[in-house]
């Protein structure tokens, strides 16, 4: 029995890249699509949000001279050639999926709303959500706090390349310590940068728990969703 019932999981643009220094490791890709598939397959109802900082990545886009809203426009534009690829990924192996849009681009994917996304997940479609918020300034981050919140999930599942939050950076301070669960508060006393502030603050106010872990580890995802204790829990 599957720990929650629909899930919102956002998935790093840079974990994508896999072992290549830009783009799309197809193997990666395909990694996450069968994990995906898994959990799908479960009956648990799945929301996705991806980022695009394999491809582009609007902030550093502004420091090398970009305009700052055209930099973020080009950012949205990368999270959907991710979500493109997820999608072909997941229907190769034969699950359903729907690539939802926050800005116009029929035929690429529908355009977003609430409704309609929670509809294809009861009926077996894997929801992917594309280009962010459709707004500049905001970071995907945020976005996946607002879907996951408009859909009224579970969890936000943040499948990064660590394995949880710690007191410190573990690839920079071999004495952080791992937290087993932490409080919003505490993330904010102790300064520590899980997500950014807004897409933080958004789950607290809203009390949507955060779960964070290693999404690159095969079987990972069903382990998270078998209550298994392989990251760190952030809630109210």
């Amino acid at each position: 029995m599957a720990k929650y019932k629909r899930i919102l999981l956002k998935l790093s643009g840079e974990s994508l890249m896999g072992k290549q220094s830009y783009g799309i490791d197809t193997e990666r890709l395909n990694e996450y699509a069968r994990q995906i598939k898994e959990v799908h397959e479960s009956g648990v109802q799945i929301g996705i949000v991806i980022g695009g900082g394999n491809i582009f990545r609007g902030l550093s886009g502004a420091g090398k001279g970009f305009d700052r809203v055209k930099g973020d426009q080009m950012g949205m534009c990368a999270t959907v050639i991710n979500s493109l690829a997820l999608s072909s990924a997941l229907g190769a192996i034969g699950v359903k999926t729907k690539v939802l849009t926050a800005i116009r681009m029929e035929p690429i994917g529908e355009f977003y709303s609430k409704w309609k996304a929670i509809e294809a997940m009861e009926n077996g479609h894997v929801c992917i959500f594309s280009a962010g918020t459709g707004s500049p300034y905001f970071t995907t981050d945020t976005g996946s706090s607002l879907r996951g919140i408009e859909i009224e999930a579970d969890v936000m599942l943040k499948g990064t390349r660590v394995d949880g939050i710690y007191t410190a950076d573990p690839e920079k301070d071999p004495q952080a310590v791992k937290f087993s669960e932490i409080t919003y508060d505490e993330i904010y006393t102790r300064g520590l940068k899980v997500m950014d502030l807004t897409a933080t603050t958004m789950c607290k106010e809203n009390n949507l728990p955060i779960y964070v872990f290693n999404m690159d580890i095969v079987g990972n995802l069903k382990r998270v969703m078998d209550g298994e204790d392989i990251g760190t829990l952030v809630h109210n």
